[in-house]
């Protein structure tokens, strides 16, 4: 945990829309104020806006136009998704750790988990999927820069063995990525049920058709999608076909999934040069 301290401090931007977050209110206007005054993201903004994701007849120039078109739900989580990869971008990590496969791996199953949970109507707490898919491995970043060398040793461990990650860090050290996650969380103030979805990632909770679907069990089946495709933090032992098993497996019809994965796709191409 103390390995936090070596991350940058939040910008304004990103306390403002965690803010919006945990439901307070936030004006347009004052989102507005704050980007304008961030050239980057600011640019960044505009880019999206006039990207073949939302084919605009006429070039948008304006961040407040920009913001309109987007609506606050499409706005907080790009911002989100940007801002936090700038942080990651400035921190120095060990040589076993690659923060471009990390940020990759971590915008997949973020906007994975958005298109996931806005298709089924029982999620729990919907509004956090894109911030808990975008968070859910920090604890294994914290790992990297805290014990670098206990990390290398998992990476040897899982790669030489047929257990899973988790398993490893078990063994090794006796906790989880996923509960040094929700840990980091519940110290930055992120929403108690990101915090819970983010723990569970691994492990979510049991749910029946018709009922409720746990903001966990969607993270957890974007995070197996975006695996099988080989956009993982560590380079992949063996990458098979595309897996949408745990998708199915939330109640998603066959026939949807399809095009929930053209979506999925469209939009990470979209914003994949904001997660570098």
């Amino acid at each position: 945990m103390a390995a936090l301290g070596k991350l940058p401090p939040f910008s304004p931007i990103l306390n403002k829309l965690l803010a919006s977050l945990a439901g307070e209110d936030v004006s347009f206007s004052k989102l507005g104020d704050l980007i304008e005054k961030d050239t980057v993201v600011a640019g960044n903004i505009i880019h999206l806006v006039n990207s073949a994701l939302y084919a605009r007849r006429a070039t948008i120039t304006s961040v407040r136009h920009a913001l309109a078109l987007l609506g606050m739900d499409k706005v907080r989580n790009t911002l989100l998704g940007m801002s936090i990869s700038r942080m990651w971008s400035q921190v120095k990590t060990p040589p076993v750790w690659s923060m471009a496969r990390f940020n990759r791996h971590s915008a997949a199953v973020a906007i994975l988990s958005d298109q996931i949970a806005s298709r089924i109507p029982a999620t729990v707490y919907p509004e956090g999927a894109f911030v808990g898919g975008l968070l859910h491995d920090l604890g294994r970043l914290l790992i990297a820069l805290g014990l670098p060398d206990e990390f290398g040793r998992l990476v040897k461990l899982h790669e030489q063995s047929e257990r899973s990650w988790t398993e490893c860090e078990r063994e090794l050290l006796g906790f989880t990525h996923a509960e040094l996650s929700a840990e980091a969380l519940e110290k930055w103030k992120f929403p108690e049920q990101v915090q819970i979805a983010v723990r569970d990632h691994h492990r979510p909770a049991a749910f029946h058709a018709g009922g409720t679907v746990p903001l966990s069990a969607v993270i957890d089946a974007a995070n197996q999608y975006v695996n099988s495709t080989g956009e993982s933090i560590v380079a992949a032992k063996l990458v098979g076909a595309e897996d949408a098993g745990a998708i199915a497996a939330l109640g998603i019809p066959e026939e949807k999934i399809g095009p929930l994965l053209a979506d999925f796709k469209a939009e990470h191409a979209a914003m994949a040069a904001f997660f570098k």
